[in-house]
């Protein structure tokens, strides 16, 4: 079946994630992706494979490289030597995009800016992925997810109101850094596409952050920040219990909609409270909030999550499992939408991977290929797509540029 991208060829020179993560998912898409890394040292996100207590060695391989870098072709090459980036100019010749997340001042020394490639490319799709953005008086500091976390204020947008900053794991920001970048790089290929027209494409991880936490911001902008909710001090109906064996659930209930209360009384086998003074009004059950939650406890105590699940959505009630990552794999609902897909790992096996999130009627969609080999592809990518013989391939490595 043909693939959305199916075509694209995508030139990156990038490090980590949030950089790579953007041609990964334009891989997804069927994009074919190179990627130049540094002769012997290659990506610094390949060796390493612990962030704090998260470790990501999985048979002798770094989940975070794989995760960042399917679907792509690796290929060595110093851009710090005049010869290496002539190769570079070659493929960005014929390239449709050109992705980096190198400093502004490091993509200037290397003489890879977008002047330099619009001039040979004019049709090229330069994306620029920056820590806080191209403008300002810190558009040259780096800066990874854990700072677009805290300067956004989504540290501030997690727990209860007396909880100290808390850290989302793992990698969310840097993930919808990608999924900005992917986008932004798509609207312009369609631009393109109309007007014939290449252009220079920015992406940060602080404004990928803000976007990701809109309505927060927009209710920060107008005057009112966006309280860090206490479940023992919120609405009843929209919260979230611990069941028999320990597993929780959650549900929302729109409180304001006639007989709804009553219907979740009986729901949960409590007919008494329907008409309990503490809790007929929806101001009535957030101004008892605390005692409400509390019984509520206790009675969800007394099912399994599954059982609270069958009863919740027979009456109509949104309800979901809060389930940990480990039960994704058996949750037939994220399985049966390929949310979580079968893959044939040339190291790893038959393993399950992150699939693509959105279904094409006419097109496939999801993960292509394992992450590369460092420079796995050089020969390859130079013969095969920069017109190189085997003699000037094997000249340039002898001069250590590939």
């Amino acid at each position: 079946m043909l693939q959305p991208l199916q075509g694209i060829r995508i030139l990156e020179w990038a490090i980590y994630h949030a950089g790579p993560g953007g041609p990964a998912i334009l891989g997804d898409l069927g994009a074919e992706v190179i990627k130049i890394e540094q002769p012997k040292e290659g990506d610094p996100l390949r060796p390493r494979i612990q962030f704090g207590r998260a470790y990501f060695e999985f048979k002798g391989r770094n989940l975070f490289f794989e995760g960042a870098n399917r679907n792509k072709k690796s290929i060595t090459l110093d851009l710090s030597k005049e010869e290496g980036r002539e190769v570079a100019y070659r493929l960005a010749a014929k390239s449709d995009v050109f992705l980096t997340n190198l400093r502004s001042t490091t993509v200037a020394k290397m003489k890879m800016s977008y002047p330099i490639l619009h001039e040979i490319n004019p049709r090229l799709i330069y994306a620029s992925i920056s820590a806080y953005g191209s403008a300002g008086p810190d558009s040259l500091r780096g800066g990874f997810d854990y700072q677009g976390q805290a300067r956004s204020g989504m540290m501030f947008s997690m727990g209860e109101p007396d909880m100290p900053p808390l850290l989302i794991h793992f990698g969310v920001v840097d993930q919808t850094t990608a999924f900005m970048a992917s986008h932004a790089i798509l609207s312009a290929l369609v631009m393109r596409e109309r007007s014939g027209i290449g252009q220079q494409v920015e992406v940060s991880i602080l404004g990928s952050a803000l976007a990701l936490l809109h309505f927060n911001t927009l209710l920060a902008l107008l005057g009112h920040e966006m309280p860090r909710p206490k479940r023992t001090d919120t609405d009843p109906l929209r919260n979230y219990y611990q069941c028999k064996g320990g597993k929780w659930i959650c549900f929302t209930l729109p409180s304001l909609k006639p007989g709804l209360w009553k219907e979740f009384c009986e729901a949960i086998e409590r007919p008494d409270l329907e008409n309990d003074a503490r809790f007929i009004s929806f101001e009535k059950r957030l101004e008892n909030c605390g005692e409400l939650v509390s019984i509520l406890d206790s009675i969800f105590a007394n099912k399994t999550r599954d059982e609270w699940d069958d009863i919740l959505e027979r009456h109509g009630f949104f309800c979901a499992p809060v389930n940990e990552s480990s039960e994704l794999k058996d949750d037939r609902q994220v399985t049966e939408n390929k949310y979580v897909v079968d893959f044939d790992h040339p190291i790893f096996g038959k393993v399950q991977l992150p699939g693509y999130p959105v279904h094409f009627s006419e097109a496939s969609a999801g993960p292509q290929s394992a992450a590369p080999e460092l420079g796995e592809h050089t020969e390859e990518v130079l013969r095969e797509i920069g017109g190189y013989s085997a003699e000037e391939i094997e000249r340039l490595r002898g001069k250590q540029i590939i």
